[in-house]
């Protein structure tokens, strides 16, 4: 087992979906991210917050063995917020309001020790925040990569330089088609792996999840749920999910990456089960290899 660091927000959510709403809970994608991962492996929480945030938040990350040494709680300041909305389309948020507060200002710091992690995850942040990131970083196994529309538009040449430096991307299909500027996939794919990373990971949602790597296809499905209540933080969780197994397993080949894919697409289906980290709250060992073992039996067929 292989430490993990994760660098990005950890924020106060609001979500409204057509089953309900919660308000300012816990959220932000270091912290889907690194709950997930925890059930894997040691995870190192590098964030910012503000002095307003729950000290209970942070005792929940902990009491999952979360190291959140690194996380500045940075007084007078305010905590990242986010508030959003669903309709019976849960693929499509609908941001009503963002408030940056402390994350505007967020100069990740490296101790010593994450330095020499040899898996590295640079959340949804600013690229030139991810490049200082990396700077830092004594030659890590595998670094992946997550950025949004926001990024791509505005920092296009920044997050380049980035992704000529990570191992693996991953980002939503409508970001790919963006990031490319191609509308088919699989090209759009390969026209982002020629950026420089050598994996790429397109996550769809329900649809479930791609991923291409010098010629190699495979497709995780989304495990079939009937009750969906919260997309908010899915992502975050399948790739706590993939990056926490390969640490786990302290392995990077093609076998590894098929699996972690089907431990992303598993922990992500539990996220959305319910509002913030609530279904992940109550979730054990037990379950997601029972859930591991469906998505087995969901893809497996005889030649």
């Amino acid at each position: 087992m292989a430490d993990l660091v994760v660098v990005g927000s950890v924020a106060l959510d609001s979500v409204k979906t057509p089953f309900g709403q919660v308000t300012e809970a816990l959220g932000g994608s270091a912290t889907y991210f690194s709950y997930a991962a925890s059930f894997f492996t040691q995870v190192h929480v590098v964030a910012a917050v503000g002095q307003d945030f729950p000290t209970e938040h942070l005792a929940l990350l902990e009491q999952r063995g979360v190291d959140v040494a690194a996380v500045q709680v940075k007084d007078g300041k305010k905590t990242f917020r986010w508030t959003g909305e669903y309709g019976f389309d849960l693929n499509e948020a609908k941001t009503l309001d963002t408030q940056l507060n402390v994350f505007a200002e967020f100069k990740p710091v490296l101790s010593p020790p994450l330095r020499t992690a040899p898996f590295l995850f640079l959340a949804n942040i600013d690229p030139e925040l991810q490049l200082d990131v990396l700077r830092q970083m004594e030659r890590p196994r595998l670094t992946a990569l997550d950025t949004m529309n926001f990024w791509i538009e505005g920092k296009r040449e920044a997050l380049g330089r980035v992704l000529s430096r990570v191992d693996v991307l991953l980002i939503n299909d409508a970001e790919a088609r963006m990031l490319a500027r191609e509308p088919n996939l699989i090209k759009a794919a390969r026209a982002i792996l020629d950026m420089g990373p050598r994996v790429v990971v397109i996550k769809r949602g329900e649809y479930g999840a791609l991923m291409v790597s010098d010629g190699r296809f495979f497709f995780a499905p989304a495990y079939p749920l009937e009750a969906v209540f919260d997309p908010t933080g899915a992502g975050d969780t399948f790739a706590g999910g993939f990056m926490g197994y390969l640490a786990q397993r302290g392995l990077t080949d093609p076998a590894s990456l098929r699996r972690a894919m089907v431990h992303g697409a598993v922990m992500a289906s539990f996220t959305v089960e319910d509002f913030s980290l609530e279904r992940l709250k109550r979730l054990d060992p037990a379950e997601i290899e029972r859930r591991y073992r469906v998505f087995q039996e969901m893809v497996h067929f005889e030649r």
